[in-house]
């Protein structure tokens, strides 16, 4: 039985459970809150909060996602009491001497995380803003000072904008939340860069991925998991072109999910597994889904609904719907609103799903032969400006304007308009790259066009200083610089009128011997029986000398008239 109460002014939820007490404090705020110029900051906050624990003898751990921040400890109660108060004690007051050290820390973890298979679906999506950020690097680490930290934490990790949830008898003895005022914080409102749905891209050549927003109901859970089973049974068990296949159903705060699918693929089979998958995409578009798949998910969630509920697994994502303004719902609720998902409501949410549906196709394959538009890569035009040629391949050009910037080529335009710009980061060495919200991106290098110092001065002042993203700076190595141009090859001297004259005489008397001994070994051939094979090898041999010193001597006739 879930209760619900307060602590120091904390929502809190308390359930007994069969297992080891364990606690957790989530605030609602992740990376769909960072501006890409502050990209990390909440990242940092969490690892600052934890720095004064370092290695304890019980289990902790803190964890920042795309809507929300938490620490969560598992051990006695004593152990809860202090990772907790210390927590907000680490809050309140972040050893800032750390700093430096934790954005070193956090680009570590950052370069051996790697890119996660489903990043571009969310990058091609939102683009360069709120829900797009977990596909962007933590560029904002660099410039953030001790103010920058203190100004985020005192918006964002306040107790109206905190939830706590314990798994045990309990509130334990001597729990202190110490946290600052502040207001609840909704989730952001989700951008869009796609113009059509459904649509693809293109992605790595090992995968291929789908997600889909949709209202946020039990049906559509159920129906994460019958697509689940059917790519599985199509893609694996019945064709075996993928060994990886899985689904992801993922609520958000505004009262939506995102469904997310992918199958790995052998380079050599990308076209059969994304004809395999859209195909159990077009079944779920029909309606076509099997009521005896329903039931054995129904079942199979019911189960796992009731493991998590005795060991306090569903007591993270209750605490995350408070901070949504959702009720907790009792474990009898929930299974009994999933048995009532029909066949017909499972069916409705997959038409839904796969109309909104974005693609990653796996390397060049494309998806345009099943319904699914392209997702722009590049913008309907240039801006207004002053055209530069690119030192290194002359037909790309650069345009400055007042407004934006764009990189234009025989086959693209790409364009970051000043009052849609989301983040210029920016070299030491005078390179920048101007990012879109739409998640289109320029980059300028002005050692590759000319005047290109005074080029880059001009755009920085036409950008608002908060968007500047300050970067390290670069080996020299990686500085490019314009290839040399080519050297022309010398022509070769003309030869004189002395030196083709005898040339000539040369290739004649090569003609008059060659040709004559020729036509005598034929004629001896003829006569002489015995040695027939030896008398022909040898004209044959001499006439085809004689026959390519004729043709040197047209050359050298024509060479002679020119001259």
């Amino acid at each position: 039985m879930i209760r619900r109460l307060e602590v120091d002014g904390v929502p809190t939820l308390l359930a007994p459970t069969t297992g080891p007490m364990h606690a957790g404090l989530a605030f609602r705020v992740g990376l769909a809150d960072e501006p890409l110029t502050r990209r990390g900051i909440t990242h940092l906050v969490e690892h600052l909060a934890l720095y004064s624990f370092g290695v304890a003898d019980y289990h902790y751990n803190g964890a920042t996602g795309v809507e929300h921040t938490y620490f969560h400890m598992r051990g006695a109660e004593a152990d809860i009491v202090k990772f907790l108060n210390g927590v907000c004690a680490g809050l309140r007051d972040l050893p800032m001497q750390r700093l430096e050290v934790e954005k070193e820390i956090l680009r570590t973890e950052e370069n051996g995380r790697g890119e996660a298979a489903t990043d571009g679906l969310a990058l091609w999506r939102y683009g360069a803003r709120d829900y797009g950020m977990p596909a962007y690097p933590e560029w904002g680490l660099t410039g953030l000072t001790p103010a920058d930290l203190q100004a985020w934490v005192a918006h964002w990790f306040t107790r109206e904008n905190a939830a706590l949830w314990i798994a045990g008898p309990d509130v334990p003895a001597g729990l202190r939340l110490a946290l600052p005022s502040g207001a609840r914080r909704p989730a952001p409102r989700p951008s869009s860069a796609l113009p059509v749905r459904p649509a693809f891209f293109h992605g790595p050549a090992n995968v291929v991925a789908w997600n889909a927003v949709v209202p946020r109901r039990p049906a559509a859970s159920i129906f994460t998991g019958v697509l689940e089973r059917a790519l599985f049974r199509s893609l694996r068990q019945e064709s075996g072109l993928s060994y990886t296949v899985q689904t992801d159903y993922d609520p958000r705060g505004d009262g939506t999910a995102v469904l997310t699918a992918l199958a790995d693929a052998l380079p050599e089979k990308q076209d059969a597994v994304l004809g395999g998958f859209v195909d159990v995409l077009a079944e779920a578009r029909a309606g076509r889904i099997d009521p005896a798949e329903v039931t054995a998910v129904v079942n199979q969630r019911c189960e796992d609904l009731t493991r998590a509920d005795e060991v306090g697994a569903r007591l993270p994502g209750l605490a995350f719907g408070l901070l949504a303004g959702r009720a907790p719902q009792s474990v009898d609720e929930v299974l009994a609103e999933l048995r009532a998902v029909t066949p017909a409501e499972v069916a409705e949410v997959g038409r839904l799903a796969v109309e909104d549906g974005l693609l990653m196709t796996p390397g060049r394959t494309t998806a345009d032969w099943a319904g699914y538009a392209a997702a722009p890569d590049s913008s309907p035009e240039a801006v207004p400006g002053t055209s530069y040629a690119s030192l290194d391949r002359p037909e790309r050009r650069l345009i400055a304007g007042e407004h934006g910037v764009s990189a234009v080529d025989p086959e693209t335009v790409v364009t970051v308009r000043f009052d849609r710009c989301a983040a210029v980061l920016t070299w030491p060495d005078g390179a920048r790259r101007f990012v879109g919200e739409d998640g289109i991106q320029v980059h300028v290098e002005p050692t590759l066009i000319g005047h290109g110092h005074a080029v880059v001065a001009a755009l920085d002042s036409r950008v608002r200083p908060e968007l500047r993203v300050a970067m390290p700076p670069r080996d020299p190595s990686r500085i490019p610089v314009p290839r040399p141009p080519a050297m022309p090859v010398p022509a070769a001297a003309p030869a004189s009128r002395g030196a083709l004259i005898a040339g000539l005489i040369g290739l004649a008397v090569v003609i008059l011997l060659c040709g004559g001994l020729g036509l005598l070994m034929s004629l001896d051939a003829m006569v002489d029986s015995e040695d027939r094979g030896y008398g022909i090898g040898i004209a044959v041999v001499s006439l085809g000398l004689a026959a390519a010193a004729g043709y040197g001597v047209y050359r050298l006739t024509k060479r002679l008239r020119r001259s």
